[in-house]
């Protein structure tokens, strides 16, 4: 099951992270890797056997390099994995800068446009295209409106692919994760990376290996029946308030009511 013996896979963002953990696994699973940062890990490349090649995702002439080299070295390919993402800088929407809101857009959505674009000249027929998109993406937070603004994009380009490559039979969806154990939160603070725990209702953020093993199964010729989907992978936030938030609010109005 979710075999990926002999596949041809591209993973932008694959230094760290969601990517390196997504690399890891698929080189287990059997897969062939082109590995694509913006910063180089020889680690990654000899712990997968992968060929690196680095990338600037922003550039549309450097994903047009990736894809084709994929191809030049391996004869073909069957996935792709665009991954590769910043958070930028938090704000609200009245402090937002356009050289910081063009930054991210720039990594973010652009990324995924180039990989899509000219991914998808390359890919074989019936093959899988996921994208990185964020629960941010799905339901936003105060200060992060660049951010959400990207990861609504990458849904949105995920859909409309989805309709257009579905008559060469190639799948395209995107992950939607909460908070996951990664880099990119590093900078959020312990005092926030605590709240997001407690606002889960699983009591924890995520890790990459969880994320990536959502990954797999949507390259896996298991999930041939399953495209345009943004699927969320955030311990239960979507689906309500967890028990943990409302014995804290029962035990804040037991305090604040008078004896």
């Amino acid at each position: 099951m979710f075999s990926l013996k002999d596949k041809v896979v591209v993973i932008t963002g694959a230094a760290s992270g969601i990517g390196l953990a997504t690399a890891l696994r698929f080189s287990k699973a059997g897969a062939k890797l082109v590995l694509a940062d913006i910063s180089e890990n020889n680690d990654v490349e000899k712990a997968t056997g992968g060929i690196f090649v680095k990338t600037d995702v922003s550039s549309e002439k450097q994903v047009q390099n990736l894809m084709e080299t994929a191809v030049s070295h391996f004869g073909r390919l069957d996935v792709i994995v665009n991954n590769a993402g910043i958070a930028g800088t938090m704000g609200e929407i009245a402090d937002i800068e356009q050289a910081a809101f063009d930054l991210v857009q720039n990594v973010n959505v652009k990324g995924v446009l180039w990989g899509i674009k000219h991914g998808a000249k390359h890919i074989a027929d019936g093959g899988s295209i996921i994208n990185t998109a964020s629960y941010a993406g799905l339901s936003s937070f105060p200060g992060y409106g660049s951010y959400t603004a990207s990861k609504s994009a990458v849904i949105g380009l995920t859909k409309t692919a989805a309709l257009e490559l579905a008559p060469r039979g190639i799948r395209v969806n995107c992950i939607c994760p909460g908070t996951i154990d990664t880099p990119i939160n590093v900078g959020a603070g312990e005092l926030e990376l605590a709240l997001t725990s407690f606002l889960t209702p699983l009591g924890r953020i995520g890790l990459p290996e969880e994320v990536a093993s959502l990954i797999h199964f949507l390259a896996s010729d298991d999930s041939s029946y399953m495209t345009g989907l943004a699927i969320p992978i955030e311990g239960g936030v979507s689906a309500g308030i967890g028990l943990g938030i409302i014995g804290g609010l029962c035990e804040m109005l037991e305090k604040r009511s008078p004896a």
